[in-house]
C-alpha cells in the first residue's frame, strides 16, 4: 500500500501537470523579470522577453543562472520580494568564497515543508511515528526542512541535530523513533555505535530513514539497512532552491519523484547547454515555479544525472531523477582520467570494507598522485595487511583504470562525521 501526501498531485495526469507548469512558469517569469534586475539584464542581454515565454516549452530561450551570479548577486540581488515580506534565510555550507544565501516568505517555508512532507508519508511516515531528525539545524536546510515536514504530517519530531551519538540512541530507544532523518554517512555511523554499545536492530523500532546531503552508493544503502533494520530512502534537495525536497524516493526505490508542480527540472549537455532528450545523462537544471523570495530560474545544480517518465509500481506520475552520479564539479581528474568518489565506495562496500574513506591528491614531479586511505576491518591480523592493501587497489584500478595507492588504517581512525562528509582532499596547486 503506498502512501500519497496529496494523491490529487503526485498522481496528476501529464496533461493536467504540464497546465500547471505552464501558467506558473509564464507568472513566476514575470515576476522575476519585474522585481529582479539582475535576471532582467540577463534575460535583455539575450533578447527574451516574459511574453516569449508562453509555455514550458519556451524554458530553453531563458538564460541560466549559476553559482557564480549567486556569488556575484549576494547578498540582495536576486531577491524578488522585499525584505518586509521575507520571514528566514538559509545558506549552504560554502566552502569557497560567500556563501550562498535564500530567502522565503512565510508561504515559501510552507511550501517547502509541504514537500518534505510527502517525502516522510512515501517512506511510510503519519501521525503515529516518531520522527528523529539529526540532520544539523542553523542555516543548513537538512534541520529545519524535514523538522517543518515532520511537524505537518503530524508526527512526534525530535529535532535532535546530528552529533552526540550515544544520546541520539538513548532517545531512539526511550521514544521509539521509528523515522530517521541525517546523512547517510551519519546514519552508517549510528549503525555502527549501535552495534559497539552491543545493541541489534530488535531493539530500536525504526522503520525507515530519509537520507540526502551528500552522495551515497547502492551499497551503502544496503549497509546502512541492514545496520538499522530498516527501509533506507533517498531525498534531494539545493539551498538555492528551498532544501531538501525538492525530489524523493519511494517504496520502488529506482529514483526519486521530483515534485513537479514546484520544480521543473531540465537535463542539459553541461558543455555546450543544450537541453538533452528524456534518458540522457546530464547536467539537472531546475526552475522554481512556486518560490516567491528567491526564485530562481534555469539554475544549473552541476549534479550528473538521468530523467525518467517510466511507469512507477507506486503509482506517482511525477518524472523520476536518478541518484545524482556525481557532479560536473567535484568529477576529479586524475592523470587524465574522470574519477567520482561514488566509484571508489562501490568498490570498498563490494569487498567488505566501510563505506568510510579519504582520497587524496597531488602532484609530484608533474604526475598525479592518488592515494586512498581506508579503515581495516576490526580484527585484521597485522601481517594480512599489505595483501589486503594490493588487492583493494588492483580493485580499484580495475574501476577506474588508473592505479591508486591504498592504505589500510586501524578501525575508526577516519574522523565521522556528522554534517557532509569531506571524502577528497586535493592537495595539487590546479588554480595558481
Amino acid at each position: 500500500m503506498e502512501n500519497y501526501r496529496s494523491k490529487e498531485i503526485e498522481c496528476m495526469s501529464r496533461e493536467d501537470m504540464k497546465k500547471i507548469q505552464d501558467e506558473r512558469l509564464v507568472a513566476q517569469v514575470k515576476h522575476v523579470y519585474e522585481n529582479v534586475p539582475y535576471y532582467r539584464d540577463l534575460m535583455d542581454k539575450k533578447g527574451v522577453k516574459p511574453e516569449d515565454i508562453k509555455s514550458t516549452e519556451d524554458l530553453y530561450k531563458l538564460p541560466f543562472l549559476t553559482k557564480d551570479d549567486l556569488r556575484e548577486a549576494y547578498p540582495y540581488g536576486l531577491l524578488a520580494k522585499p525584505l518586509a515580506d521575507c520571514v528566514r534565510i538559509q545558506s549552504t555550507s560554502g566552502t569557497t568564497g560567500k556563501r550562498v544565501v535564500a530567502f522565503y516568505t512565510q508561504n515559501d517555508l510552507d511550501l517547502w515543508e509541504e514537500c518534505c512532507a510527502r517525502a516522510i508519508v512515501a517512506a511510510g511516515g503519519t501521525n503515529e511515528d516518531v520522527c528523529q531528525v539529526c540532520y544539523g539545524y542553523g542555516l543548513f536546510t537538512g534541520g529545519p526542512g524535514l523538522n517543518g515536514g515532520s511537524h505537518k504530517v503530524g508526527c512526534l519530531t525530535l529535532p535532535m541535530s546530528s552529533g552526540n551519538t550515544e544520546r541520539q540512541i538513548q532517545f531512539m530507544r526511550d521514544l521509539g523513533s521509528t523515522i530517521l532523518c541525517c546523512t547517510p554517512s551519519y546514519a552508517a555511523y549510528i549503525g555502527e555505535t549501535l552495534r559497539d554499545m552491543g545493541y541489534t536492530p530488535d531493539d530500536i523500532k525504526l522503520k525507515a530513514g530519509i537520507f540526502g546531503a551528500e552522495p551515497w552508493t547502492e551499497e551503502m544503502r544496503r549497509e546502512i539497512e541492514k545496520l538499522l533494520g530498516i527501509k533506507a530512502y533517498d531525498i534531494y534537495g539545493l539551498t538555492e532552491t528551498s532544501g531538501p525536497g525538492v525530489s524523493f524516493e519511494c517504496s520502488e526505490q529506482t529514483g526519486m519523484h521530483i515534485n513537479e508542480d514546484h520544480f521543473i527540472p531540465e537535463i542539459i549537455n553541461p558543455e555546450t547547454g543544450e537541453v538533452l532528450p528524456e534518458g540522457e545523462k546530464g547536467e539537472l537544471v531546475f526552475t522554481s515555479i512556486t518560490k516567491e523570495a528567491f526564485p530562481l530560474l534555469r539554475y544549473r545544480t552541476r549534479d550528473i544525472c538521468v530523467l525518467s517518465r517510466k511507469k512507477c509500481s507506486c503509482g506517482r506520475t511525477l518524472i523520476k531523477m536518478t541518484k545524482p552520479m556525481g557532479r560536473s564539479d567535484d568529477m576529479l581528474i586524475i592523470r587524465g582520467v574522470n574519477v567520482f568518489p561514488s566509484q571508489i565506495e562501490t568498490v570498498l562496500i563490494e569487498k567488505g570494507y566501510t563505506p568510510n574513506y579519504q582520497i587524496e591528491v597531488d602532484r609530484v614531479n608533474n604526475s598525479d598522485t592518488l592515494d586512498i586511505n581506508v579503515e581495516a576491518p576490526e580484527g585484521t591480523d597485522v601481517s594480512d595487511v599489505p595483501a589486503m592493501e594490493k588487492s583493494l587497489a588492483s580493485a580499484i584500478k580495475t574501476m577506474l583504470g588508473i592505479s591508486p595507492k591504498v592504505h589500510l588504517l586501524p578501525p575508526k581512525s577516519i574522523v565521522r562525521s556528522e554534517g557532509k562528509a569531506v571524502r577528497v582532499i586535493d592537495k595539487r596547486k590546479l588554480h595558481d
